[in-house]
């Protein structure tokens, strides 16, 4: 699958967070998906099928790092590649998230060019993966 055609779910409850990533992904060739809290997350990481997830730490219902082990510790979304994308530079947290099985832990505000280049990296991961 070509990078350019993945499918991205990204997760906020920041409104304009989810607006202005998504559309900079999608003029980027990205099909996007949204979610606003843990729970929706998860059942669209379930029935959506994302190439990759970028997702916030700090979510009503569930917390990034919460939906993070849930999706691993499930046989069908093990495989899911996840990008964390946070506020909080808590080092607690981010010690917490390294733990969760995320691919690149980024600190919001964060440029789009550096999205772009952690999404690139971890698909072309995910890409090398499927070919062996």
């Amino acid at each position: 699958m070509s990078e350019q055609h993945a499918r991205i779910l990204l997760v906020d409850d920041y409104p304009d967070a989810l607006e202005m990533w998504g559309l900079y992904l999608r003029l980027q060739g990205y099909d996007v998906i949204t979610a606003t809290n843990g729970p929706d997350a998860l059942t669209l990481a379930r029935t959506a099928a994302p190439d990759l997830i970028v997702i916030d730490l700090e979510l009503p219902g569930l917390s990034g790092i919460d939906v993070a082990r849930a999706l691993h510790a499930s046989p069908d979304t093990a495989g899911l590649k996840l990008i964390a994308a946070t506020g909080c530079a808590d080092p607690s947290q981010l010690e917490e998230a390294g733990g969760a099985g995320f691919e690149a832990i980024l600190i919001k505000p964060c440029e789009p060019d550096v999205l772009i280049r952690a999404i690139e990296l971890a698909l072309g991961a995910a890409v090398s993966l499927k070919k062996s």
